[in-house]
């Protein structure tokens, strides 16, 4: 006999009710969500106002010109070929659990059990990385308009504080209009990026040649003595300056997560997600070109280990320069915005499953369908993470910040990685949904597979000579702890797997009922 769900006095069953029902859930988060809302918060995620402004110096550092230019849109397209295999997994399967619901059910609870965890830490690294850039920032806004401010560390951390709170507040109490504050998001990005290109094809009075952003190789790092032909550059130095686009480009999976708010779910999601991606890789290249091509002053951006402000400090006059960094704090404001949406749905859905720790409590929604309590300790957690940010490197750079955003990297994309493998092992028993890959799903899934893969390797590795443990120079500060923070969560998951949770644990737990015909 067929089985259907029994729809509730409180709750209609619509077409994307009724496809949650059969997913298993009750339709308890609010589906006021449009496409493009849905759309609009992965747009803002990946936020080219945020990861481009942020982490350029990853890039300038470790490859130069050359790891911006030819980087980007090639690093870009591998990110696509991933976004094109969640988004088929997010059609057959629309649910704010996402990742670890499809690997769960693709595979076994084990599978749902690492990759959520793997999620949720990502999700809470990229909300640490993007609000701490943001304070970054705002930091050195302040410190342009106001004489007295002296743009501390300490300072930095104090505004990373605030803005988190800030955020948690907005998700919370702005239940209303935080889908349209998406959409604004979107906007503001568009037109924020064409103003900053505009600024820096206008205001400089000199710009590099296009040889010097096709074909100028740097190697800063500190690895390989400066050389940039040898084999350190070519298979360490460079593809750690790919850390730019590998970070910018993620958090798309924010698509899915806020599935059970977006109408018409199957299409939209899907649609949502890899366009984010697309559009994102088109603007971010045209806005870090637009970067290089005013990069006249190199020694004033070596000096400031290549933050990208140096750039636009020594290239604008002081007005233009102001406007373009207040132009990107606010993008990364509503960056971080997004991602506690993102991260809070998460962690929800994971709860709702008993996945959590004190799960009861943060599956619970409000009286208007917000997970507050998902939302409060996720963003507790990204400020515990972000801690060792207090401490000054003897390095020069952020490598705190860093480390935080190699944790995220590797939180995502290796979440990313297990369903995709999945779906690959599943072949033709896979039910696709509205949008699918059909026979490509082979090709473009062991690419994806392949990519995470080799991103995986490089991103625990150290980031400059002094985290290398035995080094001369050897200095904790400068270590990249993000191996210890992802492989640490790891151990402590993997422990509680076999001592515990696979006795528990069965995978997504049903929150309807069904009833035969």
């Amino acid at each position: 006999m067929a089985t259907t769900p029994v729809p509730t006095a409180e709750q209609p069953m619509d077409d994307d009710a009724r496809r949650l029902a059969e997913l298993g859930y009750k339709q308890e988060l609010r589906r006021k969500w449009s496409g493009f809302s849905n759309f609009a918060i992965s747009f803002s995620i990946i936020s080219i106002l945020a990861g481009c402004f942020t982490t350029f110096g990853q890039a300038w550092n470790n490859g130069g010109p050359v790891a911006i230019s030819w980087g980007w849109p090639l690093i870009s397209l591998f990110i696509l070929i991933i976004g094109f295999c969640m988004a088929e997994l997010v059609s057959a399967y629309p649910t704010a659990g996402g990742i670890y619901w499809w690997a769960a059910t693709m595979g076994r609870p084990v599978h749902g059990w690492f990759t959520g965890w793997l999620n949720l830490i990502g999700l809470v690294a990229v909300t640490a990385s993007v609000d701490y850039g943001c304070a970054t920032f705002l930091n050195l806004t302040l410190s342009a308009l106001f004489d007295g401010w002296a743009g501390t560390l300490r300072q930095a951390f104090v505004l990373f504080v605030i803005i988190l709170v800030l955020h948690g507040l907005i998700n919370i109490f702005g239940h209303r209009i935080i889908d349209v504050l998406q959409n604004v998001s979107v906007w503001w990005h568009v037109a924020g990026a064409a103003v900053v290109v505009a600024i820096l094809v206008f205001v400089p009075d000199n710009h590099q040649s296009f040889q010097f952003v096709f074909t100028e190789r740097f190697n800063n790092s500190g690895f390989g003595d400066g050389d940039v032909g040898g084999l350190t550059f070519w298979f360490y130095v460079l593809p750690l300056g790919f850390l730019l686009t590998q970070y910018t480009i993620t958090g798309f999976d924010a698509c899915a997560h806020v599935s059970e708010e977006t109408r018409g779910a199957s299409q939209a999601a899907a649609r949502g997600l890899w366009q984010s991606i697309f559009y994102s890789a088109v603007g971010g290249w045209i806005l870090l070109l637009a970067f290089l091509f005013a990069a006249t002053d190199v020694e004033a951006v070596n000096a400031a280990g290549g933050f990208s402000g140096a750039i636009f400090e020594s290239a604008l006059t002081p007005v233009f320069f102001k406007i373009v960094i207040i132009i990107s704090t606010i993008g990364q404001f509503f960056c971080g915005m997004s991602c506690v949406t993102s991260m809070s749905r998460m962690a929800y859905a994971f709860s709702r499953d008993r996945a959590v720790p004190g799960w009861r409590l943060w599956s619970k929604v409000d009286r208007n369908g917000t997970p507050v309590n998902a939302i409060i300790g996720a963003t507790l957690a990204g400020l515990v993470l972000t801690l060792p940010a207090l401490y000054e490197s003897s390095a020069g750079i952020p490598i705190a910040f860093y480390a935080v955003v190699s944790v995220a990297v590797l939180g995502l994309y290796l979440s990313f990685l297990i369903p995709i493998a999945l779906r690959l092992r599943m072949g033709d028993r896979f039910v696709p949904g509205p949008w699918t890959l059909g026979r490509k799903y082979k090709l473009l899934g062991w690419i994806a597979v392949i990519e995470i893969a080799v991103i995986a390797v490089y991103f625990v590795l150290p980031i400059v000579p002094a985290g290398v443990p035995g080094n001369d120079g050897f200095t904790w500060s400068a270590v990249n702890y993000a191996p210890l923070a992802v492989g640490g969560v790891l151990l402590v998951v993997a422990v509680w797997w076999y001592a515990s949770a696979r006795t528990w644990f069965t995978g997504p737990v049903r929150t309807v009922e069904e009833h035969s015909d």
